[in-house]
């Protein structure tokens, strides 16, 4: 019995000793590549921000507090929307987008106008740039439609072109504003998910040169963005005029070079560079840390966006589509976004008024992405715990999954005990043979009626019996 108790731990041992710890409810690469990007933020918003807010303010922290703030919130903001089923976004998509368009009209009719901007809406002590969660809700909405319209979609003009007419209305009181960066943002994110989705190539491509002849002519019809696209292709024509922005962020990566002159040491914050806090907070980084430090910023940034892409992937292998198109949407959102504003304070792209996102200054823009975050890491839990417990997703395959997880269960449990059954008789007949063999052949047996402890004790030697050939076994 010792040997066969020893035998059976050290077997134990060697199958489980060495198994793979138990997975976390949530990625947790993602939570800390978001939290690592808002450091980087807090603290270069921080150096950037200090000459600007002493002048203004007399408090050359007034911007970092007010950024450790959004921070605050931004955070609390994710931490609500985590709690979130996902079917709350799946059935409250349509609404969201008439959030979206009401918002747009709002900032129209009673918005802020800063700098010729009208993109704001006041709300007491609180300011909110209404395209920020237009943004989220359109995504939201347009996952949805490929959901429920993907045959209109994938087959026929008519599905293709109605998210496009939603869209259309959404730019034009964007452009309203004006507010062209974010209705380039929206445009890229709408023709690559609709091109992962299925659409035909013709259709794809046909969206795509619309597209680029009509933002050229927003372009070409409209003097100020004219004067950027040519202070663009040529900024040191005009150093001190429409190219000043441009040749002192040029500069800033200049004096960077490999390894930055160290944090707070940026001459270019020294308001030589108009924003340099909010749009041009990539300039004040490469010039403080240099190339290694705009190279670690884009390879956070990309790794976030291959994670939401691996989780709208994995999204739509368990057959959730809406899950993984807005994670699409996600994912291509803020890498569109990251592209623009790098390339506009590097002098690739025309300057636009577009964040970094969960780097730069900017309350509206820092919660709702940390929203867009909390989202990505919903779906991953929900998929995490999919297979673990049956969750309702609204379409009816939840209780489908419980019924069947119920009815796996009472066929475990009906061949377990009919296990245990067989084993039984077979180790009472055993135990009665001896006892027959050991008796007069000629007298009659008489079966002595089985009490629950009889067959206690025969149920526990069936287990010793089977232990112990296991542990011989190996």
């Amino acid at each position: 019995m010792t040997t066969a108790t020893t035998k059976l731990s050290a077997l134990f041992a060697a199958r489980h000793d060495g198994a793979a710890p138990s997975t976390h409810p949530y990625d947790v690469t993602l939570v800390l590549i978001s939290l690592a990007l808002m450091s980087i933020g807090l603290v270069i918003v921080t150096s950037a921000s200090m000459p600007v807010a002493a002048r203004i303010f007399d408090n050359q922290f007034h911007f970092a507090i007010r950024h450790g703030i959004y921070i605050a919130c931004a955070l609390t903001a994710a931490m609500i929307v985590l709690q979130l089923p996902m079917r709350f976004w799946r059935t409250t998509n349509p609404y969201l987008l008439l959030a979206a368009i009401a918002l747009l009209v709002a900032v129209l009719l009673v918005g802020r106008t800063v700098n010729g901007s009208t993109r704001w809406l006041v709300i007491g002590p609180i300011t909110v740039q209404a395209a920020e969660p237009a943004k989220l809700y359109f995504f939201a909405y347009l996952a949805g439609y490929l959901v429920r319209r993907y045959e209109e979609v994938t087959e026929n003009l008519k599905g293709f072109i109605k998210p496009l007419v939603v869209f259309f209305v959404l730019a034009m009181l964007l452009l309203l504003q004006p507010d062209l960066g974010t209705v380039v943002v929206m445009f890229a994110t709408t023709i690559g998910l609709l091109f992962l989705a299925g659409a035909r190539l013709w259709q794809f491509f046909a969206l795509v040169f619309v597209g680029v002849l009509a933002v050229v002519a927003l372009i070409v019809f409209e003097e100020y963005r004219l004067k950027r696209v040519t202070s663009f292709l040529d900024p040191w024509a005009d150093p001190f005029g429409a190219g000043y922005q441009l040749t002192q962020s040029l500069m800033a990566y200049g004096r960077g070079n490999w390894f930055g002159q160290g944090l707070g040491n940026s001459l270019q914050k020294l308001e030589f560079l108009p924003e340099a806090h909010t749009d041009f907070i990539m300039a004040i980084l490469a010039e403080e840390f240099g190339f290694v430090g705009v190279l670690a910023v884009l390879a956070l940034i990309l790794w976030m966006v291959l994670k939401a892409l691996s989780i709208g992937n994995r999204a739509l292998e368990k057959g959730r589509a809406f899950d993984g198109y807005l994670a699409y949407s996600i994912g291509i959102w803020f890498s569109f976004q990251t592209a623009v504003n790098i390339g506009a304070s590097a002098g690739i792209l025309p300057t636009k008024g577009l964040t970094l996102p969960l780097v730069s200054y900017g309350g509206s823009s820092l919660i709702v992405m940390s929203v867009a975050v909390a989202i990505l890491l919903r779906i991953d839990f929900e998929l995490r715990v999919d297979g673990v417990q049956a969750l309702d997703r609204g379409d009816g395959k939840g209780e489908r999954r419980k019924s069947a997880s119920a009815k796996s269960k009472s066929t475990a449990k009906a061949a377990a005990s009919a296990s245990a059954s067989a084993s039984t008789t077979a180790d009472d007949h055993s135990f009665e043979g001896s006892q027959v063999s050991s008796q007069e052949t000629d007298k009659p047996v008489q079966k002595k009626p089985k009490t629950p402890e009889d067959e206690g004790k025969a149920g526990i030697k069936a287990i010793l019996a089977r232990v112990a050939a296991e542990a011989d076994n190996g």
